[in-house]
């Protein structure tokens, strides 16, 4: 007998249709009922269409509830579109509105971030790290950062003069991005013009990492009580012992960092969104954009010109200039590399960055011949006006320019630790999975996109740690 046969046998036919009727109705009803992501959500329909879904909704929660479906959507599609290995991304706001939201603000709570130095990696991620841990502290008050100049006749000296943000970034999208995402925190343009400070600020320096109990660790770990550190970092603000007022409107706190916190916080504890998108904040300015671009367009005519397919080029960090430390690979060891992963792939033409003019020539001598590659500088590409500009920026500066056609490369080569490389290694890894990116694999051959040359085996004293504390 069927199994259908089995089931009207197995209740009066007489009592059937009424029964029937209702369960059909209910069913009806649910459906029409339920929203289409409701639907979607229960019966994971990305697995019957053959799609992932291990990619998150690209909703972002909103603790004073939802907005809209339609607003959500929207939210969403734009978000799909954008290119966050882009120089220029519009910035993805609602990560930095979502940390914002979580805070306890402080009224009277002033951080200045201004402890900033050496190239774009270490700057970026000092003035990161810093607006981060004010963020979690609750400060209602952040002096627009400053940078500290590097001296153009010893490299090695970071310490010149303070400059102003714009020097290296867009002013007014960063002012936007806070305005918009985080108006919770005052930018004050300078430290005088904070309200109650005086003639003469008293200004209280602190490392984050000795807030905690952090017996055994290894110095260059990062913050493991980041979720403990408002607690720990009040409690020191209010010590008696600091003979200091608790701050208020009227009595202002100011919190400066000892040099050297970077690397310090550890990214993807605030969610992938957050970690993806912080980096947005840092757009650089207007004037690097344009000769960035402007040497990366003509970047890709020259590979044209020289036969190419698509304009095709191998970016290539050369970093042997006179600071680089004396345990970081040497010329030689980048070279053959370099050339190694060019000859596998196929390139016939590279754009090389580096501050010392005599190194690119012996690279591009070694390229001819090993891999039969030509190599060009930004030097070579801009003309006219353009050089006269780029020759009127800072060696810092020039490097900005480098930056972006390198994130334009079909493939790009660096070195380990550099913090330029591994900047740019992650900035490039965002073209993966844009908003949901995953962290890089350090040590492999990564994602495609980028190879840098170096000591992967221990974690501490081949600096992989830095893959950890540095928002691309």
């Amino acid at each position: 007998m069927g199994i259908g046969r089995q089931l009207v046998g197995f209740m009066p036919r007489r009592n059937i249709f009424l029964p029937t009727i209702c369960i059909v109705l209910l069913i009806a009803a649910w459906t029409f009922r339920a929203p289409s992501s409701s639907v979607d959500r229960w019966l994971d329909t990305s697995a019957i269409r053959g799609t992932t879904s291990a990619t998150p909704p690209l909703t972002p929660p909103f603790p004073h509830g939802p907005p809209s479906q339609s607003s959500q959507s929207s939210q969403s599609s734009h978000d799909n579109d954008v290119d966050l290995s882009a120089p220029d991304a519009p910035f993805v706001g609602w990560p930095l509105r979502r940390v914002c939201d979580e805070a306890s603000w402080v009224h009277g709570l002033v951080y200045i971030c201004d402890n900033n130095s050496g190239g774009i990696g270490n700057i970026r991620n000092y003035i990161q790290t810093c607006i981060r841990y004010g963020i979690e502290a609750g400060a209602t008050g952040l002096v627009l950062p400053r940078i500290r100049e590097r001296n153009e006749t010893d490299l090695s000296d970071l310490f010149a003069d303070y400059l102003p943000f714009n020097y290296m970034f867009d002013e007014k999208h960063f002012r936007n991005a806070f305005a918009a995402n985080c108006p919770q925190i005052t930018l004050y343009d300078d430290i005088k013009d904070i309200p109650g400070v005086g003639g003469d600020p008293y200004i209280e320096y602190v490392t984050p990492k000795k807030l905690g109990d952090r017996d055994g660790c290894d110095w260059k770990d990062q913050n493991r009580h980041t979720d403990r550190f408002n607690d720990q970092f009040h409690k020191w603000l209010n010590d008696p012992k600091r003979g200091r007022p608790s701050p208020s409107a009227n009595h202002p706190r100011l919190i400066r960092f000892e040099w050297g916190v970077l690397w310090d916080w550890l990214i993807y504890r605030d969610g992938p969104e957050f970690a993806n998108t912080f980096g947005g904040i840092l757009k650089f300015n207007d004037q690097l954009l344009r000769l960035g671009k402007t040497a990366l367009k003509n970047m890709h005519a020259y590979a044209l010109a020289n036969g190419v397919e698509n304009g095709k080029f191998l970016g290539v960090h050369l970093r042997t200039e006179s600071d680089a430390l004396g345990f970081w690979p040497t010329y030689n060891t980048q070279t053959e590399a370099y050339l190694k992963q060019a000859t596998k792939r196929g390139f016939e033409v590279a754009y090389i960055a580096t501050g010392d003019p005599l190194e690119a020539q012996n690279f591009a001598g070694a390229a001819i011949e090993m891999a039969r590659m030509r190599v060009v500088t930004k030097t070579d590409l801009l003309k006219g006006k353009d050089l006269e500009e780029l020759e009127s920026l800072s060696w810092d500066q020039q490097g900005l320019v480098d930056f972006i056609v390198l994130l334009g490369s079909d493939f790009f080569v660096g070195a380990m630790p550099s913090s330029f490389s591994v900047y740019m290694a992650m900035k490039r890894h965002l073209k993966t999975g844009g908003l949901y990116t995953r962290p890089y694999k350090v040590g492999t051959e990564g994602d495609g996109l980028s190879y840098l040359v170096g000591n992967y085996k221990k974690y501490w004293e081949g600096w992989l740690f830095m893959w950890d504390g540095m928002w691309p």
